[in-house]
């Protein structure tokens, strides 16, 4: 098989030195190519910036910044894979105007205009053939039912879903709480496991998945 992952966090630039972000650390993401890799699968990992070290081993890697950096870097390497994970927390909205100089106190607007990023599982969708996308869905309320629309709407094949509020499950946690939901499939919820563990499941998830065509 070969899996394409996005991980980590975007950056959307204020100014040279501010930027819009997330929590996102990668630790999932990473977890999910190390466990396709270690399954004798080639990977190739987009990443956001993170402070983790790249794994070896991998097929390739790809560094980006921002959402659009994401999108154009999926759509480069899409062609060559068999599935598709996207684990990344990518910014839903940019700076309308970002500064070429570092914002002063006086000169920041009181309201910043944003303007949207590209939904990368939207933009890419025409694209998706016969591979297996996969999607993520981190949420603080009605969780299932969030992913569940989510699923339908971006036409995936497996969605995974889970509580950031949850003590162990979210962000910074080397451990994690999900569910895995499927068009036609009951809701499979997992105790909690470290972010590893949940990654092997997935990945053999995805391969019968592929297996069933």
């Amino acid at each position: 098989m070969r899996l394409l992952v996005t991980a980590g966090p975007t950056r959307e630039f204020i100014d040279p030195v501010r930027f819009l972000s997330n929590r996102s650390t990668g630790k999932m993401g990473y977890a999910i190519a190390e466990a396709a890799r270690d399954a004798g699968h080639a990977v190739t990992l987009i990443s956001g910036p993170v402070a983790l070290e790249k794994p070896a081993g991998l097929a390739a890697f790809v560094p980006v910044v921002s959402a659009c950096d994401m999108l154009t870097a999926v759509e480069r390497a899409l062609p060559e894979a068999d599935a598709l994970v996207m684990a990344a927390a990518v910014a839903d909205f940019r700076p309308a105007a970002p500064f070429d100089h570092k914002c002063h106190k006086g000169e920041m607007p009181e309201a910043l205009a944003l303007v949207p990023n590209p939904d990368i599982l939207a933009t890419i969708r025409p694209l998706k053939g016969s591979r297996c996308f996969v999607g993520f869905a981190a949420e603080t309320d009605d969780v299932l039912a969030s992913a569940g629309e989510k699923l339908a709407r971006k036409g995936l094949d497996l969605i995974v879903a889970n509580d950031v509020t949850r003590p162990g499950a979210g962000f910074g946690t080397d451990t994690n709480i999900v569910t895995f939901l499927a068009p036609g499939r009951a809701p499979e919820p997992l105790p909690m496991l470290p972010k590893a563990e949940v990654a092997r499941r997935l990945i053999r998830r995805i391969e019968a998945a592929l297996r069933r065509g």
